[in-house]
């Protein structure tokens, strides 16, 4: 299980990516940022960046205001 949020608990498969795990939890906007176990993932690193069973993930929506 990955442990996305501090809310939520997704199935891990073998060879999933961030960006299989932002699909996995409908995450739509353009805009994140993604830390696993505390480590900020590049953006350009998602669909390659492999997550491990039981990673702590964190993603936050980047909106701008003003």
């Amino acid at each position: 299980m990955i442990r996305v949020n501090n809310k939520w608990e997704i199935e891990w498969q073998p060879g999933m990516t961030i960006r299989d795990l932002l699909v996995a939890c409908k995450f739509t906007h353009h805009y994140v940022a993604v830390s696993v176990n505390g480590r900020l993932v590049p953006a350009e690193e998602y669909d390659t960046w492999l997550v491990a069973d039981r990673d702590e993930v964190q993603v936050i929506h980047i909106i701008a205001g003003g």
